[in-house]
């Protein structure tokens, strides 16, 4: 706003540029939702928990525990190309180890699991130039199976004060809880142990911690996780994600998620424009069983066509550390994920995520092995087909969406051409809240214009988009023409704004004809 001109001189005013830079939001954060060893869960504030290599998956889930495929999947993902992934622990009637210190002075482990059985716990005083009150005490806790040592001090019991031991330890400790009313007097220092694992002596959590049962869709779809955000709208929590990867329940023949769990994944991977990485069945052993009576259309299967999911086929075959590296199968949904994540690190997200450098990393076999006959019936179907060639290996050849299939005829039948809009609409949507109250009038529309472009244009430069020249490959239009006077009168700006998207070159057709024996005019 101009300053008041009161004396005679110069005045200096600084203009606004009216430049609002545009930037373009992360394209591969993957979701996982499933069982773990440890960890935060679905209903705690800092769930879900994002991890960015698979050692701090380890550190903080407890890492590959034969019970989760969360587990597998998540290590297959960092083994592809992955590099930010959003953990969602879920459980069935799991139970936390517990410990008393004293009467009244009950300490628990931060999230459920037998991994808490391996806490040690160990108490002393400060001395009296720190407390001469001598109300005030030390807690530190190891776990004994990582090595992680937590060290508190000057801990109170009285909730005025600073240090309350309840409230620090909710907000500073990663491994211990105050279980249930908050203590009245301090706990009395551990007596010395000899060979105890955590030196001077330490106190042992209870044998009471519990895995709990083996998770079902309950635990992740049921309708009224929605209200607690919780499942797989613990992701409510979440800023931002790109992909979603929901592992089989179980290794067993059983263990595929159910309809409603699919659908409710797909529902909402559409309400956060983010994609859906579809896990085929496990009883699907050849390419009739996606078309038989257990196929897609059946009521089994329960998933609509839809833009915003993608399906993998077949599972793949990796060695299983656990089990002395012997092969076992997996679904592929965090192998997929990795390779898309790498592909868009490497090409962009432009670029399909298939093809002879979308190999499948540490994958030694297919479950299936498909010929190009079979890859022709699954393809036009919109399924994504895992093959395996010489040379190359295990490989994605298929990059279609669940609205792919031949018949439809849809706009969105490519993963990359959906994934570059997702992109978009995601990136203006966070990068025009500047426009939010301004006046709506031809300098609005204008500034908006040139940011746009600008975001568009940059876009263009990287190849993300058809076309030989700006004109041909986007436009952004915001203007009377888009926003009328009864919009102004009702507080809308409207802005349209189109690009020529890259398809990918799915079919090479190479036409060959012989010259030989042809007469020179």
């Amino acid at each position: 706003m101009p300053v008041t001109l009161s004396y005679p001189g110069v005045y200096i005013e600084e203009v606004s540029s009216g430049v609002h830079t545009i930037t373009g939001v992360a394209t591969s954060i993957t979701t996982f939702i499933g069982r773990a060893l440890r960890g935060p869960l679905d209903s705690d504030k800092d769930s879900p928990l994002r991890v960015q290599s698979f050692a701090e998956f380890e550190r903080n889930f407890g890492g590959l525990w034969r019970d989760s495929t969360m587990s597998y999947a998540v290590q297959q993902f960092f083994q592809n190309g992955g590099t930010d992934a959003l953990i969602v622990r879920v459980h069935n009637s799991a139970a936390a180890a517990t410990l008393t210190l004293a009467a009244g002075f009950n300490l628990i482990a931060a999230n459920p699991g037998k991994w808490g059985e391996k806490l040690r716990a160990h108490v002393d005083y400060p001395s009296t130039v720190d407390d001469p009150s001598g109300k005030l005490f030390n807690l530190s806790v190891r776990d004994t199976a990582t090595g992680k040592t937590e060290r508190f001090l000057n801990l109170s019991t009285d909730p005025n004060n600073a240090r309350f031991v309840t409230h620090l330890l909710d907000q500073e400790s990663s491994l211990i809880r105050v279980s249930g009313v908050a203590p009245v007097t301090r706990p009395a220092p551990t007596p010395d142990a000899t060979g105890d694992p955590f030196p001077p002596g330490s106190s042992a959590f209870n044998a009471d911690g519990n895995d709990g049962s083996a998770i079902t869709d309950n635990q992740i779809s049921l309708a009224s996780l929605e209200a607690a955000k919780q499942g797989i709208w613990a992701l409510e929590k979440a800023d931002l994600f790109n992909l979603l990867c929901i592992p089989p329940l179980t290794r067993s023949a059983s263990g595929d998620v159910n309809s409603t769990t699919r659908s409710a994944a797909d529902v909402y991977c559409k309400k956060r424009r983010a994609m859906y990485i579809v896990d085929p069945l496990m009883a699907w052993n050849k390419p009739a069983d996606l078309t038989g009576a257990s196929g897609l259309d059946s009521a089994g299967w329960g998933l609509n066509r839809t833009e915003n999911a993608a399906l993998y086929f077949p599972y793949l075959r990796l060695p299983d550390p656990l089990q002395e590296n012997r092969l076992d199968d997996f679904a592929p949904c965090g192998a997929v994920a990795g390779v898309i994540a790498r592909t868009d690190g490497q090409r962009g997200l432009w670029k399909a995520p298939a093809g002879i450098e979308a190999t499948l990393n540490g994958v030694v076999d297919l479950k299936v092995k498909l010929t190009d006959g079979e890859n022709g019936q699954l393809n036009p179907l919109a399924v994504n087909c895992l093959r395996a060639f010489p040379v190359i290996g295990r490989t994605i050849w298929g990059a279609r969406t669940l609205k792919g299939a031949d018949q439809l005829a849809n706009e969105w039948k490519y993963l990359p051409v959906r994934r570059t809009a997702l992109f978009l609409e995601e990136s203006l949507f966070r990068g025009t809240q500047w426009a939010v109250f301004e006046p709506n009038d031809e300098p609005l529309w204008s500034q908006i214009r040139l940011n746009l472009g600008a975001f568009m244009q940059n876009l263009f430069r990287q190849g993300a988009f058809q076309g030989r020249s700006p004109r041909e490959a986007y436009f952004v239009k915001c203007d009377k023409e888009t926003t009328t006077q009864n919009d102004i009168d009702l507080g809308v700006v409207n802005i349209i704004v189109g690009f020529a998207p890259l398809k990918p070159a799915e079919f090479v057709v190479i036409k060959l004809q012989q010259i030989a024996g042809q007469i020179q005019a």
